[in-house]
């Protein structure tokens, strides 16, 4: 485990890839941390990285050590080159348009339901892990997912105590709780 957001455990230096990974989950972490704090009235506190085979960030929720599984819902791919800046090609700019030809709200359930059914098919080194997914995608709203909450298919077997909703990049429409069901 680490709090080096540019070294890995051994000291050598991160890929760029490697530390905007790291840097984007630490900010999706802390954005959590701060949200749940604030509608809990419970500390969570203390986080680092872990190495692979553990849930992305480990933390304290009052005394008791809580790992998390950190997640981004670009809804697709493409959104995400655009969404982190990235350099578009024209191919990839016609795929975008397409997309916006779809309706937003289709794309949502498709985009959370992807991303629950991989997350779910991990494993982890640890007693207790929540997952906690941060939306970076700036059509979609809080009321959007409150909406449709019932409509996420979560599978069966799956290894979260809880999952959580950052309902926007920067926390302002604070948290969705889609598991368990509330």
């Amino acid at each position: 485990m680490t709090s080096d957001l540019n070294h890995d455990r051994s000291g050598n230096p991160l890929s760029e890839s490697q530390k905007e990974k790291l840097r984007l989950e630490h900010e999706a972490a802390r954005l959590f941390m701060r949200l749940y704090e604030q509608c809990f009235a419970v500390p969570i506190r203390h986080i680092w990285h872990n190495e692979p085979k553990k849930p992305d960030v480990s933390c304290y929720l009052a005394n008791e050590k809580l790992d998390l599984e950190i997640a981004h819902l670009y809804g697709s791919e493409v959104e995400a080159m655009m969404l982190l800046g990235r350099d578009l090609q024209p191919e990839t700019r016609q795929i975008l348009a397409e997309l916006n030809q779809t309706p937003i709200e289709a794309r949502l359930l498709k985009a959370l339901n992807r991303l629950l059914a991989n997350k779910a098919e991990k494993n982890y080194h640890t007693q207790r892990v929540w997952l906690v997914v941060r939306n970076v995608n700036p059509h979609w709203k809080r009321e959007d997912f409150v909406q449709r909450r019932a409509s996420v298919k979560l599978p069966s077997q799956h290894p979260f105590e809880q999952i959580w909703l950052v309902a926007d990049s920067q926390g302002e429409s604070g948290l969705v709780q889609l598991f368990p069901p509330a």
